[in-house]
């Protein structure tokens, strides 16, 4: 292969790596050293499972695409044996699947991410995945607007039933 071609496969990657960060709702960089394949196989699983794409690059890719994305604070965490997880469509799910597979594999550190657009650190990631998801935070609206009418219907059966059984005195 000459080097002009292995140029511009690197500079398709970075390109690649830039429209990723970009379109992401959630990225996590996570430090992954000390990890068995076993473990990295079970994590991209999950990841996969969920519709999350996991990636080890080297890091001089990982920082090139940062800066064009104009992220350049998340330059500093690509250091070391870097992946990176990219979320198209949850903002949770990645932090959260991370975060509970960090539980068991304690050698799976998270470095930093991308929240929508905007650089996040390892303490707001770590929030957003004790967050529900997308499902639990849906079910939790969905009871709370139908309280007023089952406390209503409640009510209205309460006051019914009173009626019959002063009727049936």
């Amino acid at each position: 292969m000459s080097k002009e071609h292995v140029i511009a496969k690197k500079e398709e990657i970075v390109k690649d790596l830039t429209s990723k960060f970009q379109e992401a709702q959630a990225v996590v960089v996570v430090d992954y050293r000390g990890l068995t394949v076993g473990q990295v196989t079970e994590l991209r699983k999950q990841l996969r499972d969920a519709g999350i794409e996991m990636r080890v690059l080297k890091n001089t890719m990982l920082r090139r695409a940062a800066e064009a994305a104009e992220l350049s604070e998340l330059v500093d965490v690509f250091k070391g044996p870097t992946a990176v997880a990219f979320s198209n469509e949850e903002v949770v799910a990645p932090a959260k699947i991370i975060a509970e597979f960090a539980k068991d594999a304690e050698a799976l550190e998270i470095k930093g991410g991308v929240l929508e657009g905007k650089v996040a650190t390892v303490e707001q990631i770590n929030k957003i995945a004790t967050l529900p998801s997308r499902e639990g935070l849906l079910s939790m609206l969905l009871s709370v607007l139908q309280a007023p009418m089952r406390n209503t219907a409640l009510a209205v059966k309460a006051v019914a039933e009173k009626k019959e059984e002063e009727e049936a005195a």
